[in-house]
This record gives structure tokens, sequence and C-alpha cells, in this order.
């Protein structure tokens, strides 16, 4: 299992497991500037299609000869990574996105992965979003299997259905107080046991502007790395991933100071309590370089 630190997966493009350019996309032949993909099962796979499609999985897992790419598979439920995990070569998949992770499938989930190697990414999507008490129990969970969880993501699309609500293309998420309080203690939970969380998607892929302000929000929110739909966001996300040299400056001095509190940009700066948002602006760095 490579070491991966799990900002470099910058946009992670759903890809559905029937797609005709499956091969050549996780042989890093086609869309320029992919840090990871999700080969999908589940939602983004017609059920008609999913016989065709484990075979066409199977074919390119034979042929794969990735490099930089991080590839993911989101399997259909629990009984379907069992099958998947059979197949030979299956460990050239650096992990899976556990589709509607819920506190009646995670010992299955877990249970068969215990013998891999794999990444794990726990994909919150039930009534689990709305019930705290439910949430923390779930928590507890991913915290007993922590070193295998790479970031936990949450469902946006199925917290929608469940509220019975749709959003504007010019809409945030944010900007209504049902979803908000309930991504926001979803944030809450599981940034404060240290994990990272993924942001959801942003449906109107042909809506340059408006998928650059979704992710400056999920940005101001904390959430890092993004689900994507289309090509077009690549670029898009990879130059937003880019720290400022205002930012970076401060974040370096933050993060080598001496001091316990001090000025800097006529703001009080405590080093202990800023240095963690001083190390991810550091890590973007790093990653994406500066703008």
């Amino acid at each position: 299992m490579r070491e991966i630190n799990y900002m470099a997966l910058g946009g992670t493009l759903f890809i559905p497991a029937s797609h005709k350019y499956l091969q050549a996309i996780v042989n890093e032949k086609k869309l320029s500037g992919l840090k990871s993909v999700v080969i999908d099962f589940e939602d983004g796979l017609e059920k008609e299609a999913f016989e065709s499609a484990q075979k066409n999985f199977v074919n390119v897992l034979k042929k794969m000869r990735k490099e930089t790419l991080f590839v993911f598979v989101r399997a259909r439920d629990a009984l379907h990574l069992q099958e998947l995990l059979k197949i030979e070569a299956i460990e050239k998949i650096d992990g899976f996105v556990l589709a509607k992770f819920s506190l009646l499938n995670a010992e299955s989930y877990f249970a068969s992965l215990t013998q891999t190697d794999h990444y794990i990414m726990p994909s919150i999507e039930g009534e689990e979003l709305f019930n705290h008490k439910k949430l923390h129990l779930l928590k507890e969970k991913i915290i007993a299997n922590r070193e295998r969880i790479l970031l936990v993501r949450f469902g946006l699309e199925d917290m929608l259905r469940q509220l019975e609500m749709r959003r504007k293309c010019s809409e945030s998420i944010f900007d209504f107080s049902s979803t908000s309080a309930v991504i926001g203690n979803f944030i809450a939970t599981f940034k404060s046991s240290g994990f990272g969380i993924s942001g959801g998607v942003y449906p109107c892929y042909k809506d340059e502007e408006g998928f650059i302000k979704d992710v400056q929000r999920d940005l101001k929110e904390g959430l890092f790395t993004k689900i994507i739909i289309h090509p077009n966001q690549i670029k898009i996300i990879n130059e937003l991933y880019k720290v400022s040299q205002e930012e970076y400056t401060e974040a370096k001095e933050i993060a080598a100071s001496q001091k316990m509190l001090f000025s800097k940009n006529y703001k009080m700066v405590e080093s202990i309590t800023m240095l963690p948002f001083s190390k991810t602006i550091l890590n973007r760095a790093k990653i994406y370089g500066r703008s």
C-alpha cells in the first residue's frame, strides 16, 4: 500500500465502471491533471449495465498501468465488495469508497477489508446524517479503523433526497438552514476527531462560475478534495487548490515561530491554535503550488 495524503486526491472524478474510456483514463492516457478517480458500481451505473460493467472492470484491471493516479472503487454494497476482492490483481486498486455506509453494514464492510492493504473512504448517506447519537456511534466504528481511513465522505444528493429538496446552480448547500446544520454537525463531528472530509458534488458541470464558488465555499468550511463529474472541472479545481503567497508566508511563519503570541497582518496570532490550519496550507502549497 503506497502512502497517500488525502489532500493529494484533489478533484476525484467518479466514472461508471462501464465507461468506454475507463482503460485509457486509469492508465493516465486521458484527462491531464486528474489526480484521482473512483470507478463506480453504485449510483453512477445503470442496473442493466452491471454485468457488462463487471466484465469491463476485470479487463481494465488486468491492463492497468497507472503511475501517479490514485484509483478507487465504489462497490454496490458490502456483498459486492467481497466479490470484488476476489478478482485477480485487485491489489492494483488503492482503496474503496464504502457506499451508503451505516450502522447496519459497517461491521460487514470492515470485516471484508481486514486482511487487505486498501485505503477506506466511508460514505455516510443515510439516517445517521440527521441523528447526532447514531452519527457518533458510527464515528466510533470509524475511529476503531482509523489507520485505514483516508477520509470521510457524505452523500450530498442523498441528503437532499431525504429532505425532499433540490438546489439551483446559483445556490450553495450552505444557503439552506437544514442542510447547513446537517453538514456543519458532520464537519464538527469528524474533523474534531482528526478526519479529513471531502466536499460534496456540484451537479451543474457546465457552470464554471458556480463550480468555483462551490469549491471556495468548501475551503471556507474546512472541506478538502471534492467529487467531480466532468473533465472540465479538473483544471479549475487544481488551480483553486493553490495557495496565495500571503497565505503561504503567514503559514510558514506560524509553523516556524517559537513565540506563543505575535502580530501578523494586523491580527493576533496564537501559534498553537493556528498551527493545524497552517500545516494544511503548507501541505496544499506542496501539492498544488502557489498562485
